[in-house]
């Protein structure tokens, strides 16, 4: 199929900005204008010539302009298959000029929605006309151009330029397909505006932006990153960041995000090998190093204070990949960058995602976000010996990072400082004894610590293995049919025990 040369374009847009080199251009190559309200103000402005959609339609924009290009002399235009003899002699018959390119940049719906809370105002910036122009240009790309927004004028200008007016099949099927991309993103942002409140439980997400990764969780797979990285944090240093590294990037955020006095983190595989809250950083960072040193290489570093010269120092002992913070010091970032691989992250805003969804069999699982994070008063004692005020700010403490562990998860934690975590196994028994055999690896004496689970004991044998290694306190969910055994042995031995009420699985 030979190129198409462009005689003609239609075009209806929000924003003007870049558009004015295109408008040159078409004029150039002696391109015929036809134009909106605004755009066609703008066009003549610039000293060019236009004539109105008025003029094919021999109607005026009306109803406040909710009806402007919907009509047969527009959309015969753009729908009118050229190799269809009927086709054509319909577009004379009716006097319809053929449209070979239709510019297009929808009613800012978006940015409405995150700025203005007036209903009213929302519903119009749902564009009608735009997004039917773009799908029906997008429909018969067999001899249609369609640049559906904005980001698309430098690729439309250098096609224009290179090719003097005239597109390929292959040209007008990519835009086609880019315009699909859009109109179902913008169809999913209102969908999902009305869904707020609607509950219809269908699952809709769309995402334009990408970030190609080096590759998947294994080199042999592929790996992108569908989403707005740059939104969350500046990257100040380092390599190109990795499926992995995202998977880490999420869990210390989440973690970190449920303290707020000075905490330090380090990540290892989506879990928390060390973890210390201090009033000190310093101190902060050496305890929280002190839990793991070994889990802790090559791990990722995350904070919710400023890191300065001195933290950045000792930090810089470690072999890490990545660091997260809302704010370096000029001579920390000196000794930081460093190691030319290392990544920095300056965090900008917390997340304000409330859905937590994943891909499986030949669906899509759906959950809303686990932002349960429990405080003393929400814990219930049922044991005679209630927990003393240093027992309670641990059992707080530990069961943030439980809560952030994946199951089956146990923590023991003395003096708001992670002793030792057991993870991922399929008993509970076998988590704690991971844990302890941990916390005495890195001399932890767990004599006067806490304990915290991620769901109930369904026996007895947890606090009877903790209570020999000098454990305290528990805190658990709670709701076995036999959490009387657990209870009766902890009162028997001077131990506290306080339910939350609230499972914290994470698989």
């Amino acid at each position: 199929m030979s190129d198409k040369r462009i005689k003609s374009t239609l075009i209806s847009v929000y924003y003007k900005d870049g558009l004015e080199e295109i408008l040159k251009t078409l004029h150039d190559l002696d391109i015929k204008i036809y134009s909106t309200g605004g755009t066609y103000n703008f066009i003549k402005d610039l000293g060019l010539p236009a004539e109105t959609v008025e003029s094919l339609t021999t109607y005026p924009s009306i109803l406040g302009g909710r009806v402007k290009t919907l009509h047969p002399s527009v959309f015969g235009g753009i729908l009118a298959r050229r190799e269809n003899p009927e086709d054509l002699k319909q577009l004379d018959q009716f006097k319809i000029p053929e449209i070979d390119l239709v510019i297009v940049d929808l009613y800012p719906f978006e940015e409405t929605v995150r700025t203005v809370d007036d209903e009213k105002e929302i519903i119009e910036k749902i564009d009608i006309g735009g997004i039917s122009l773009i799908r029906a240009a997008a429909k018969n790309f067999s001899d249609v151009l369609i640049i559906s927004e904005s980001s698309q004028y430098p690729a439309l200008l250098e096609l224009l330029k290179i090719k003097n007016g005239y597109t390929s099949i292959e040209d007008r099927r990519r835009f086609a397909a880019e315009a699909f991309k859009t109109s179902s993103y913008y169809d999913t942002l209102i969908f999902k505006y009305f869904n707020r409140k609607e509950g219809v439980e269908t699952f809709r997400e769309s995402i334009n932006s990408a970030y190609h990764l080096r590759y998947g969780e294994n080199p042999h797979q592929k790996g992108i990153f569908y989403g707005d990285p740059d939104s969350l944090f500046d990257k100040l240093h380092g390599k190109e960041i990795s499926y992995n590294n995202f998977l880490d990037i999420d869990s210390a955020l989440s973690l970190i995000d449920d303290f707020n006095e000075t905490t330090f983190a380090i990540i290892k595989h989506n879990n928390a090998c060390g973890v210390a809250s201090r009033k000190d950083s310093m101190e902060a960072w050496k305890d929280a190093l002190a839990c793991d040193p070994v889990s802790a290489y090559g791990g990722v570093i995350v904070t919710n204070v400023t890191i300065d010269k001195a933290e950045a120092a000792e930090i810089d002992k470690l072999f890490f990949e990545i660091i997260i913070a809302p704010e370096f010091t000029e001579p920390a970032l000196e000794i930081l960058r460093q190691k030319k691989n290392r990544i920095i992250l300056k965090r900008k805003t917390k997340t304000d995602d409330q859905f937590r969804f994943r891909s499986l069999l030949n669906g899509v699982l759906w959950q809303e976000k686990d932002s349960r994070t429990e405080s003393a008063s929400d814990m219930k004692p049922v044991t005679k010996k209630v927990p003393a005020p240093g027992e309670y700010d641990d059992l707080v403490f530990a069961n943030k990072i439980v809560k952030h562990s994946k199951s089956n998860a146990i923590v023991l934690a003395k003096n708001k400082q992670l002793c030792a975590s057991g993870i991922g196994q399929t008993s509970r028994v076998d988590a704690l004894k991971q844990a302890i055999e941990k916390a005495h690896t890195f001399g932890f004496d767990l004599r006067g610590s806490v304990l915290a689970s991620d769901a109930f004991f369904p026996f007895s044998d947890c606090v009877e293995i903790a209570h020999k290694e000098g454990v305290t306190a528990v805190v658990q969910p709670g709701g076995s049919v036999r959490d009387k055994d657990s209870i009766d042995f902890c009162s028997a031995n001077g131990m506290a025990m306080v339910f939350t009420g609230i499972r914290h699985f994470k698989h």
